[in-house]
């Protein structure tokens, strides 16, 4: 007799709707609850990867999310094994990278009871994403999937869950994969667009304020034009590095740092700033514009979000390269004297290239941040984690393309440079990646060191050590002229290396770093550089902040 076929599962039907979706990976754990799920991936064209904690699929996910414009996925068990996920997939709904976590749960039998690992993962994940939902029925999972992945990207992309209990993955469904369908781009209103051209074409000091929605729209090129065409100078966000190249003599690179510096002169200046693709929590408007009295144009792809020190008086909403270059084709600008931010530019680039030279050990972090830059190509990219080695990457470290400086912003979650560093290698194998990472952070993941080297994803991780939480250190000194409860002891982080059969090296001198950083990224196993900074430079450049002062003409 023939071998009768076996009906699909709910867990089957699940995996071939990820399949439509494009999907390439599942970043994940095992778990008793998801195992059918597991089973329908072995005979599946997506890679399940395995890795050593939820927290860092949940972190991969991301980075994938944020470097492809593709829901970067994830996996989890239940109860403890949610929980680990929760972190990172709060940290891309903030950062704006689409994601979609998938979590095991208990049968909908036991759902009522007390129950052993059980919570209600719908009401937990709900704060954190854009919709979630969980599977009771199996012939719903179709729809659900569609919904799930076209509302993760839809602008403002960022998180969604999905809940599948045991009893449910395992029961027979029929039903088909929907058919994906790609989003119609919107385009401006044309009061927007020629309101928007008026008030650039009356200011006298415009500045443009670039963030991460002009590299999610692909607005790079549309920008540069725009403020090359018009002659006003570019300030970005964290998340806004590399829209317009650093070497771009309109580029003042980046604000949002917590101290005053030569770019915040720019804005206490400006008679109009522009905002192109910036989203409020990337650098909240308080900050720049404290007393509401900046006129501003909003440039992007959803309306702007209500704040007091965010009024815009002109509001365009669409594709944020068409809209500019149909504000660009209104505006005239013809006689007006060069804006105040272009005679920022040189002080910034002064201070910048001030360390180039310096010799000092251990080393300061503006020469660990110039070496790096001198070492990674344009298109490489850096992972950065949180920490005090954070505020030095936002402020010193400049790109040349968009999405080759990751930061964790909105969030602000530490521990992600390794398992972020591990997806973008994924994505571009191609391309050397460095993870730039405090030795507090560094603790928080380091096991994903271990699932990077059996994917033979090759890259390096660069600890800024200095025994404590940097940062919090530097808050303290500020506030209270002392610290308390921020240091720790280290592991020998070149025999940790070397036990995990990847390779370490430890700078020993300032002229060891830029040979060491291009004979670690050369290697082809995952690479660790313990290498001592001297955060005494955070006080002195909160000193020296607080007696910038603003040359006006």
């Amino acid at each position: 007799m023939g071998e009768v076929s076996r009906a699909m599962n709910t867990a089957e039907l699940l995996i071939r709707c990820l399949e439509q979706e494009g999907v390439e990976y599942i970043f994940g754990l095992p778990g008793e609850e998801n195992l059918q799920v597991l089973e329908a991936l072995r005979n599946s064209t997506i890679q399940f990867i395995t890795t050593r904690h939820e927290q860092g699929a949940a972190f991969m996910a991301d980075v994938y999310g944020r470097l492809t414009g593709r829901p970067g996925v994830c996996l989890s068990t239940l109860g403890p094994g949610a929980t680990n996920l929760l972190t990172g997939v709060a940290d891309a709904n903030l950062d704006g990278a689409p994601l979609v976590a998938i979590t095991g749960q208990v049968g909908t039998d036991r759902m009522h009871i007390e129950s052993h690992q059980y919570l209600d993962l719908v009401a937990m994940f709900a704060p954190v994403t854009k919709w979630n939902t969980q599977i009771v029925r199996p012939s719903n999972t179709p729809e659900i999937v569609r919904k799930a992945f076209k509302i993760a990207q839809k602008e403002k992309p960022g998180a969604v869950h999905i809940d599948l209990p045991e009893n449910i993955a395992a029961m027979d469904a029929t039903g088909v994969p929907l058919l994906t369908n790609s989003v119609e781009k919107t385009y401006a209103s044309t009061r927007g667009l020629e309101a928007a051209a008026e008030a650039i074409s009356r200011a006298v000091n415009p500045l443009i304020l670039v963030g991460n929605g002009a590299i999610r729209d692909h607005a790079s090129e549309a920008l540069t034009q725009f403020a090359t065409e018009l002659n006003i100078p570019v300030a970005n966000t964290f998340m806004g590095k590399g829209v317009i190249r650093y070497t771009h003599p309109l580029a003042l690179w980046t604000v949002g740092l917590q101290q005053r510096d030569y770019i915040s002169c720019g804005f206490d200046r400006t008679d109009l700033v522009i905002a192109v693709g910036y989203d409020l929590i990337e650098y909240s408007p308080k900050k720049w514009n404290p007393n509401s009295n900046i006129p501003i144009v909003h440039i992007g792809t959803n309306p702007a979000e209500i704040d007091r020190s965010y009024i815009p008086i002109a509001e365009v909403v669409g594709d944020i390269s068409d809209a500019l270059n149909e504000i660009l084709r209104r505006c005239d600008r013809t006689g007006k004297p060069d804006p105040y931010g272009l005679q920022l530019r040189p002080q910034i680039w002064e201070d910048y290239e001030h360390y180039a030279q310096d010799d000092q050990f251990p080393i300061r972090p503006q020469k660990l941040i110039y070496d790096l830059r001198e070492v990674m190509g344009s298109e490489d990219i850096v992972i950065s984690d949180v920490g005090a080695h954070k505020m030095w990457i936002a402020r010193h470290y400049h790109c040349d393309r968009p999405n080759t400086c990751l930061i964790s912003n909105g969030f602000a979650a530490m521990g992600i440079a390794i398992p972020g560093a591990l997806a973008a290698k994924l994505v571009h194998p191609e391309r050397h990646v460095m993870a730039v990472t405090g030795d507090g952070g560094f603790m928080m993941n380091m096991q994903e060191l271990e699932t990077a080297l059996r994917l033979g994803t090759a890259f390096a991780t660069l600890i800024f050590n200095d025994g404590g939480y940097g940062l919090i250190e530097w808050k303290q000194t500020q506030q209270y002229g002392h610290s308390a409860f921020v240091h720790f002891s280290n592991p020998d982080f070149v025999k940790l290396a070397e036990s995990m059969g990847l390779k370490g090296y430890r700078v020993k001198s300032t002229q060891d770093l830029i040979p060491t950083l291009k004979e670690a990224l050369a290697q082809p196993v995952p690479t660790i550089i313990d290498c001592p900074v001297d955060y005494r430079e955070n006080l002195l450049f909160s000193q020296k902040s607080g007696e910038i002062s603003c040359v006006i003409p």
